[in-house]
């Protein structure tokens, strides 16, 4: 026994020292008292018999009456299996097919997850996140930064990456600790150099640049360096209609041309700001590899590793841009030249410098995150018992009215 737990914690280190050689020095995942339970279990509970509620929504929709958000937000609650996780997604989806479907409880979102995170299926929080529209699962920005970490922790960062590209759909970094958490998911991700396809690429850049852009330092303009870049690749290649379709981002040609808008901004800027060496190198492979593309005639070939073939439309424009490329090649040629003179060329890596920030503004980051938690639950406390007292005010009166009812059809049958 005693070795079996001894082998799992040497495991477990060696996993850790691999992500990070100097843990001690470093601080990139959330601490425990952010991700700790008990200021959510410790609220008022509400047992309730699974399968009574189970029974209950069946026959409400059999009847093709609504089921309310209340019922639903029990069911959630009530989780206490693997198993239930499963019930609870079906009635997720569901409601989210009902006429109610407006009113799912924000409580009720984050209670999911962390269910989900309880009994292990965190493969189920991200399938639902990620098919929001069919489960109406749109998580705050704490239940955000819980299954990011969660994923962090295991060292996957890919899916911490796809939980990232649901944030940038949702355009919600609003919080400081998202965006740490989010660039470390991203630099962590692309420093396993996955062999990505062009939808990939385009969600990775998208994501860079949206998380980039709410950091005004090194890491803020290296994510948006490569956040560009990446959108400006999947431009040549695919055309702009691939780029901004579905994304929240600029509709406009020349994604290649603002990557080096950063870098010019980096190069007359009067602080310290740098750019991670690691992606100007990666910039000038890219530029490299659509200059080869473009000679040998194959511009608008997929990715390796595409499963299917998709049809390419270029129109005058993109064809427009594409002639730009060794305008393109030139200027960041020069750009380089520049900041190398300057000395605006970071050493450190990408994932490095984001590491940095993790260990210096993270534990900063957390607190407002917990206060506004903190009075969160308590406002989702109050909210809840609301609709449990207008449940039961809405219960006593149809009781009324029904004994009303059969009163007058006794006196009239009397008559």
């Amino acid at each position: 026994m005693a070795a079996s737990i001894w082998k799992r914690c040497v495991t477990a280190a060696v996993k850790v020292k691999c992500l990070s050689p100097s843990l001690s020095a470093r601080r990139w995942i959330l601490s425990a008292a952010y991700t700790d339970t008990k200021a959510w279990e410790a609220r008022e509970k509400d047992p309730q018999n699974l399968a009574v509620l189970a029974t209950t929504m069946d026959r409400t929709y059999d009847r093709n009456l609504p089921v309310s958000s209340l019922t639903v937000s029990r069911f959630v609650d009530n989780i206490s299996s693997r198993e239930e996780v499963d019930q609870a997604e079906y009635y997720l989806y569901k409601f989210r097919h009902s006429p109610n479907c407006w009113y799912l409880r924000d409580w009720t979102i984050h209670s999911w997850i962390r269910q989900c995170l309880k009994y292990g299926a965190r493969e189920k929080a991200l399938h639902t996140v990620k098919n929001k529209v069919q489960y109406g699962i749109f998580p705050d920005d704490f239940t955000f930064n819980l299954l990011i970490d969660s994923y962090i922790m295991d060292g996957d960062f890919q899916s911490a990456c796809s939980v990232v590209e649901e944030v940038m759909l949702q355009e919600a970094f609003d919080l400081p600790s998202t965006q740490i958490l989010s660039l470390y998911a991203l630099g962590s991700y692309r420093a396993m150099r996955p062999q990505l396809t062009v939808s990939e690429e385009r969600a990775l850049g998208a994501s860079l640049l949206i998380c980039g852009m709410k950091q005004d330092n090194t890491v803020g303009l290296s994510a948006q360096l490569l956040g560009n870049a990446l959108l400006g690749k999947v431009e040549m290649l695919e055309g702009i209609h691939a780029v901004f379709k579905g994304m929240p981002l600029f509709w406009g040609h020349g994604y290649l041309g603002r990557a080096l808008d950063v870098m010019e901004r980096v190069a007359t800027a009067s602080g310290d700001v740098k750019l991670s060496k690691d992606t100007l190198d990666y910039v000038n492979d890219l530029l490299q590899e659509l200059s080869s593309t473009s000679d040998s005639d194959s511009s608008g070939a997929e990715s390796a590793g595409e499963e299917e073939k998709k049809e390419v439309t270029i129109d005058e424009d993109d064809q427009a841009e594409q002639a730009k490329l060794p305008q393109y090649v030139s200027r960041f040629k020069e750009l380089s030249s520049q900041l190398e003179s300057e000395g605006k060329v970071d050493s450190a890596s990408f994932q490095a410098s984001v590491t940095a920030l993790a260990q210096q503004n993270l534990a900063a980051a957390e607190k407002p995150d917990l206060e506004q938690y903190l009075s969160r639950v308590q406002a989702w406390e109050a909210e809840n018992r609301q609709l449990i007292a207008r449940e039961k005010e809405m219960r006593v009166k149809a009781e009324q009215e029904k004994q009303e009812r059969l009163a007058a059809k006794a006196a009239a049958q009397q008559a």
